[in-house]
This record gives C-alpha cells, sequence and structure tokens, in this order.
C-alpha cells in the first residue's frame, strides 16, 4: 500500500517538484497551496495529483485541511513543509506585519502542520517529517532579517523534534536548498543573477527544483531510517558547515 505524503506549498516551484518526485516514487501525494487557484489547476491538470488548499499559518485550517486529506488517501506518513513566503525589507524599515506574516507561515507552519500529524505518526510508529529550510537560515541575509530567523528556527525546530521522534519510528529532517532557478529567483534581473548571485557559487550556476526534491525522496525513504536531526546543505559549495 502506497504511503501517503503532504506537501506544504506543493504546486510550484521547488514544492511542486517535491510533489511529483515522491508522485513518481509511488507515495499518494496532496499538494497543499494557499492562495494560487489557478497555478493549482494547472499542476493537478498536469500531475493527477490533488490540490488542498488551505494557510499553513492557520492552526483550525491546518487540522481541517489534514483531516480532509486523511479522509480522501489515509494516514499521513510523510510530511514536506515546504511552504514558505518572503516579505523582504532592511530591518530598519521592516514593518511588524511583514515580520508577522513570514514567522507565521515559515516558522509556525511546520508547527501548525506537524503537530496534528504527530500523535498519528507516534501511534504508527512511522514518520517522516522534512523542513526545507534556507541557505539564509544558516549564514543570515540582509534585508531578510524575518526570513533567516524562520528558516533558522526550522532549524532548531528539526533538531529538537528529532530527538522526540527517535524512539517511536519518526525521523525530522531538514534541507537548506541555495538559490534555486524557480519563479522568485528567476524573477530577479538577469544581470542581478548572472553577476551578483551565480559568481557566489562555487558550481557556476543556480540549482534545480528536481535536485532538491530528490533530497526529500531520499530522506522520506526506508534507506533513511538511520538519518534524523539532520541538515542537508544543497547550495552548490555557496555555504560550507
Amino acid at each position: 500500500m502506497s504511503r501517503i505524503a503532504i506537501v506544504t506549498g506543493g504546486t510550484r516551484g521547488i514544492g511542486a517538484a517535491i510533489s511529483v518526485a515522491l508522485n513518481d516514487a509511488g507515495y499518494k501525494v496532496a499538494a497543499n497551496y494557499a492562495g494560487n487557484d489557478t497555478a493549482a489547476e494547472k499542476f493537478s491538470a498536469k500531475t493527477g495529483i490533488a490540490a488542498y488548499k488551505w494557510s499553513v499559518a492557520d492552526y483550525d485550517a491546518c487540522v481541517a485541511g489534514i483531516a480532509q486529506v486523511e479522509a480522501d488517501l489515509g494516514p499521513v506518513e510523510i510530511l514536506v513543509n515546504n511552504a514558505g513566503i518572503t516579505r523582504d525589507a532592511m530591518f530598519h524599515k521592516m514593518t511588524p506585519q511583514q515580520w508577522k506574516e513570514v514567522i507565521d507561515t515559515n516558522l509556525s507552519g511546520a508547527f501548525n502542520m506537524t503537530h496534528p500529524i504527530w500523535p498519528g505518526m507516534r501511534g504508527r510508529k512511522f514518520g517522516r517529517v522534512i523542513n526545507i529550510s534556507s541557505i539564509n537560515g544558516q549564514k543570515g541575509q540582509a534585508g531578510q532579517v524575518n526570513y533567516s530567523a524562520a528558516k533558522a528556527g526550522d532549524l532548531g525546530f528539526t533538531k529538537a523534534l528529532a530527538q522526540e521522534g527517535a524512539r517511536v519510528g519518526i525521523t525530522v529532517n531538514a534541507i537548506c536548498p541555495g538559490y534555486i532557478g524557480t519563479e522568485m529567483v528567476l524573477a530577479i534581473d538577469e544581470k542581478v543573477v548572472k553577476e551578483r548571485i551565480i559568481p557566489q557559487i562555487p558550481v557556476g550556476r543556480l540549482g534545480e527544483p528536481a535536485e532538491i526534491a530528490r533530497c526529500v525522496t531520499f530522506l522520506a525513504s526506508d534507506d533513511a531510517g538511520f538519518i534524523s536531526g539532520s541538515t542537508l546543505s544543497a547550495n552548490g559549495a555557496q555555504f560550507v558547515v
């Protein structure tokens, strides 16, 4: 019987690549999204993967959304906390709302999704929680104090929760992508990408969403059962921990 996976932010960018990779690996995938109905509809039509709409920033919405997925597909055994937003500004110009929106989605969203699923994983003595953090959660980034703080928080969340899950068959790991060729990055001025971003990456190119997806597929597999509490950096040697 196929294992059930939820991928938050799973209909676009890195999340879409993760959803497709897990689906291709034989998992039954539910792709969560927050607001872009057109993109979600196109994604589902193209891939056959069901899309479910709710905001990970809302705990009650997560509880209801997870319940619907489990009613449709079965108990969730794989959770990929990928949903994330940016509200960039230099700190002296950052508003409380910009801070709150990013923390609510990028950090509290991981709690809001994992907490309702955790008891079922404990009861079945199996689970995989994979948190998509960021290179900027490792090294920080000017203009992204809110984003960097949230993504660093995801790493602490991963390390602590892994210790709680270890004895009940649940692994909890994080992936920190570097600059990946998603809509968000490709929307940056091409000259900036070529002259300022790529020169920082020793392999000399942007990463591809599928490369992050392959990391997720491995961590979700039985082969990764002894890996927990780890951070996998996928950044082309831009930042070496």
